[in-house]
């Protein structure tokens, strides 16, 4: 019981973060699983399946009160499932020791980047919306999806910046865009071939699912209420501390 409790509260806390800051639930429930026993392969593909859940959590919040552009959802999905897919294959066979150090340079970068841009993300603008701009956006986001299915944490992070950066979306749109279709879908597809190819640790799931569902939902909540400024202070926040542990745990 202590244990589950234990998980529960990791759970709540880091998806409450990722919901958010638009992506990072990785930095504190997947290392606090491989602290409990997990080999790296199983607490991944667990940490997978519970994250879908902070996307629907999220989502039950979203829906209410943000609106999507069909456009976005299709490019996002279409562009990041073979990425994720495909990364999800390869994090199963290699060491990702030095992948992770590079992925932790360059999302403490991430964070560092936002910080000294003080109006990034705080108003929404029109950019790269033709047919060379979503092709370079599509190339991008799967080069994401493909991080996320090998690496996971943080890489939902990457896609918060990418779509402000390139498309011009403010923080709560991206993270809106972020917390539904990474949460639910790119997560899913990487819960889906790491179970098949790999093991889930089913007994841990109640916890940490109930934890992901709650945390999702008052983080998305959260977001909405305060706006912008503090959805990216926060982004600022996980973006470092996500970075700096993953640089870390590589040494």
């Amino acid at each position: 019981m202590l244990e589950h409790l234990l998980l529960f509260a990791i759970s709540f806390v880091a998806n409450l973060l990722s919901a958010l800051a638009g992506g990072g639930a990785g930095l504190l429930q997947l290392p606090a699983l491989l602290f409990l026993g997990l080999p790296f392969s199983v607490a991944l593909a667990t940490h997978k399946v519970a994250s879908v859940f902070l996307g629907l959590g999220a989502t039950a919040r979203h829906l209410q009160s943000s609106r999507f552009q069909p456009g976005f959802v299709a490019l996002i999905l279409l562009s990041g499932l073979p990425g994720v897919v495909a990364g999800a294959h390869w994090i199963l066979q290699v060491d990702e020791r030095w992948s992770q150090l590079a992925l932790g340079l360059l999302t403490l970068s991430l964070g560092l980047f936002s910080f000294v841009q003080p109006q990034l993300g705080q108003q929404a603008t029109d950019k790269h919306r033709n047919w060379p701009g979503l092709v370079i956006g599509g190339l991008v986001l799967f080069a994401i999806g493909w991080l996320n299915g090998s690496l996971t944490s943080g890489s939902g992070l990457f896609v918060t910046l990418w779509l402000i950066l390139w498309f011009g979306l403010d923080y709560k749109a991206a993270v809106a865009y972020t917390l539904v279709l990474v949460g639910i879908f790119w997560n899913g597809f990487g819960a889906v071939t790491l179970g098949v190819y790999g093991q889930i640790q089913w007994d841990w799931l109640p916890a940490l699912i109930l934890g992901s569902l709650l945390g999702g939902y008052a983080g998305a909540h959260f977001s909405i209420v305060k706006g912008n400024r503090l959805v990216k202070r926060s982004f600022e926040v996980v973006t470092v501390a996500v970075g700096v542990a993953l640089i870390v745990k590589t040494f």
